[in-house]
């Protein structure tokens, strides 16, 4: 694929809006503003607290927007159809990626082409709010990147085009999501020329094969140890960047588990043991088969590798517990 494939430039008379909100949508936004079309509206969510200080921050997209200049709104919500008047853009096209607020109908009917969206799985495989983590916890080979025509419904729209992605065996969510937001500019940028002039015709999903992908709740973080070892590796690589996998020690301690792995060894310890500890992991039993752990961080902490971790904690005999 040739750079101005990449890049895929579009008449100047093409207007695009563009709507998202975290680091995920940057790279189709860059390459937006790059394609020669009239990108004349971005919106984002509004600043939210951040940080341990909770000072208000603006979103990725917003700090990229302002960078290249683009004009920038962030509506606290989309019930009031006379945010078209003031915002005073008619739009060609509408592109989301990631942008965390339900669209309603009037949104849908704005811009005169479509309203096209980049969702990171392969529909109607993994609907939702959170299909990479989906894609690891079921232990997934693959993923890939969907556009499709948004309609009513959730991710229930046509699909204009999509491809394939390997997972890698240990990758993380935030890993794999880094790779698939560049993929999925690139994909866009070449579907967006047919799009619209035509060329391009969306195809309806297929219904019986939709699974589902809801949002990641904090409380899931917590470590089962009664699941299989392989279980609770995807979990750690599922949570990692949020909400970060944990567990508490027959103490009361927390200790959060940033990188962790299945491996080979005894049975019939109780689930949560810690079996042995030192610089190469901190080996615990599960319901089948042993977790090393390998990156971890105790509270107020950074995050620390098994070695530095044991240097001020000592863990052999710990259980582990939910």
């Amino acid at each position: 694929m040739s750079a101005r494939e990449r890049r895929a430039d579009l008449p100047a008379a093409i207007r695009i809006a563009f709507a998202g909100t975290p680091a995920f949508a940057v790279p189709t936004l860059t390459r937006l503003h790059a394609s020669g079309a009239s990108l004349g509206l971005v919106l984002t969510q509004p600043d939210r607290p951040r940080g341990r200080g909770r000072k208000l921050a603006p979103s990725a997209v917003k700090r990229t927007a302002l960078t290249l200049g683009c004009r920038c709104e962030q509506p606290e919500a989309l019930s009031d159809p006379t945010l078209l008047a003031r915002w005073q853009f008619d739009a060609d096209l509408l592109v989301v990626v990631a942008y965390g607020l339900l669209l309603p109908q009037w949104m849908l009917d704005w811009p005169r082409i479509a309203c096209v969206n980049l969702h990171a799985s392969l529909l109607p495989r993994w609907r939702g709010a959170a299909p990479i983590q989906h894609a690891i916890l079921a232990g997934d080979d693959s993923t890939g990147i969907s556009v499709m025509r948004m309609e009513a419904g959730l991710d229930r729209g046509p699909v204009y085009a999509s491809s394939a992605i390997s997972i890698g065996a240990h990758e993380t969510s935030g890993e794999l999501e880094d790779r698939l937001a560049v993929f999925g500019a690139d994909l866009l940028a070449t579907s967006l020329p047919a799009i619209c002039d035509g060329r391009l015709i969306p195809k309806p999903q297929d219904e019986s094969r939709a699974t589902y992908a809801p949002k990641i709740e904090k409380a899931a973080a917590r470590l089962d140890w009664r699941l299989p070892a392989e279980h609770l590796e995807r979990q750690v690589r599922a949570f990692n960047p949020w909400p970060i996998a944990e567990t508490c020690t027959d103490e009361g301690g927390r200790l959060r588990i940033w990188r962790a792995h299945a491996v080979s060894g005894p049975e019939g310890s109780e689930p949560g043991t810690v079996l042995s500890a030192s610089a190469a992991g901190i080996d615990v039993a599960t319901g089948r088969g042993i977790l090393r752990l390998t990156i971890v961080q105790a509270p107020s902490s950074r995050a620390m590798d098994a070695g530095a971790y044991l240097a001020a904690h000592r863990l052999d005999g710990v259980k582990l517990t939910s």
